[in-house]
């Protein structure tokens, strides 16, 4: 069974959600991604959230939510965090934080599951920068610029069907700064929830591979959230990723959040990027608890199925094995350094 990277999951904020003890993923049925899970799934490695709150009463068909204040951002993000590292601390060497390629390597072994902190939205790093080393320090691999609404760096783009991610300007001064810092450091640039102006700043401004961890095809859906063609074609000049999203709001053709949605649906989406750009520039991110999947796809434990669903539509062996995990691992080494 080919071992798989996970471009994106909000585990730890469903976690939080139910005040889970913190060897919960040891167990079975906890969350989306567990030990058990994971070990049935194949599943390696995955990007694990830390963001903000979002406020109980706002749903996706309202405008954008309010921007979230730095102190309410690094309470929240800083408790998800630490909920990270006792995760860890409480798994007996079963997950494993992963700071760079030879723990990713290792976890593509089989010898832990491995968890990459990812910050979706980065509210929680001042605008002047000097929180980031720290967070660096504390294991931070991976930043989103933004989720879904605005804050000190840039816009996010709204949960719209149908629209184009065109939603609003691009990023500011603190935004541009933190691109470069984050290239400096060693952090990947998350380009997901990020609007149209945004995603051409960060073009302009990252001299590496441009990532999309959890997105899939305008063309095939027009949520604001997907990739249009001319940024799919920007990501695969770059080297870059898209870890297609099976979202089912973001693979089917009439936005429905409707589970009774196949997985084929999904791949469809992987082999468009792919006959577009290249098989190297398409991976997974499931974005597991944190939105509605394919019944078919409940958990990380049914992640051979989609594997299967990517066969079906005409991928092979050695192109599945880099869709799964080959084109994460490539890129992350290439943005880590």
């Amino acid at each position: 069974m080919p071992r798989i990277i996970d471009g994106h999951n909000d585990v730890l904020s469903r976690l939080d959600r139910d005040g889970a003890d913190d060897d919960a993923l040891l167990t079975a049925g906890t969350a989306t991604i567990t030990v058990p899970a994971a070990r049935a799934g194949g599943l390696a490695a995955g990007l694990f959230a830390v963001l903000p709150q979002t406020p109980e009463d706002w749903d996706r068909d309202m405008p954008l939510p309010p921007p979230v204040g730095f102190e309410q951002s690094v309470r929240d993000v800083g408790a998800l965090a630490s909920r990270l590292l006792r995760l860890v601390a409480a798994s007996q060497g079963r997950i494993r934080l992963v700071r760079d390629t030879a723990a990713l390597d290792a976890c593509l072994a089989g010898e832990a599951l491995g968890a990459i902190l990812h910050m979706e939205g980065a509210e929680a790093i001042d605008p002047e920068l000097g929180s980031l080393e720290v967070w660096h320090a504390a294991g931070l691999r991976s930043v989103g610029i933004v989720w879904s609404r605005p804050n000190a760096f840039g816009h996010g783009v709204p949960f719209r069907f149908p629209s184009t991610p065109d939603t609003g300007g691009g990023l500011t001064p603190a935004g541009i700064a933190l691109v470069r810092r984050c290239a400096e450091l060693g952090i990947a640039v998350d380009l997901s929830h990020l609007n149209a102006a945004g995603f051409w700043d960060v073009a302009r401004t990252l001299d590496g591979p441009l990532i999309a961890s959890h997105s899939s095809v305008h063309a095939l859906c027009p949520s604001a959230r997907n990739l249009t063609d001319d940024q799919l074609d920007a990501i695969a000049a770059s080297g870059g990723l898209v870890g297609i999203c099976p979202a089912v709001v973001f693979v089917r053709a009439d936005g429905a959040d409707d589970a009774d949605t196949p997985l084929v649906r999904v791949a469809e989406h992987a082999r468009y990027v792919a006959d577009r750009c290249g098989v190297d520039h398409v991976a997974l991110g499931s974005d597991f608890d944190g939105a509605t999947m394919p019944a078919a796809l409940p958990d990380a434990s049914a992640l051979p199925g989609l594997l299967a669903a990517l066969e079906a539509v005409g991928f092979e062996g050695g192109e599945i094995d880099r869709i799964a995990a080959g084109n994460w691992r490539r890129v992350l080494g290439a943005a880590w350094g």
